[in-house]
């Protein structure tokens, strides 16, 4: 699998809100404007990671793997921030910049996968 510039900007907007995410949980404060707009930037990224995936298939490039995972992968990753979202408006407790922290490195995974679907490579076994 070729780690294409969708993969490497995924991995820095993941990891970056992640940081973010943790930094202020760390330091016991509710979910605020970084750690809600961090995970915003994940949700964003996966929506032009959407919209290029879109354009790419109906340009002619085929999804290597199978066509319903790698679409499956997508829905479920769009959801996953705004699930997070919800959670941290309705406990604005420390406890839920945890739950934003998670929203990167899972999205993260779930890129990296959807992208060997595209590739149509093997996962990891």
């Amino acid at each position: 699998m070729n780690a294409d510039g969708f993969l490497i900007a995924g991995a820095v907007v993941c990891v970056l809100s992640a940081l973010a995410c943790l930094v202020v949980a760390f330091l016991r404060h509710p979910p605020n404007d970084i750690t809600i707009l961090s995970v915003a930037a994940v949700e964003l990224f996966l929506l032009v990671y959407a919209g290029a995936a879109i354009v790419r298939q109906a340009g002619g490039e085929p999804v290597l793997g199978e066509g319903w995972e790698f679409w499956g992968y997508l829905l479920t990753a769009l959801m996953i921030p705004v699930g997070a979202f919800w959670w941290a408006i309705l406990e604005r407790s420390s406890w839920s910049n945890l739950v934003l922290a998670a929203v990167g490195p899972t999205i993260f995974v779930m890129l990296f996968r959807m992208e060997q679907i595209w590739d149509g490579t093997v996962g990891l076994t």
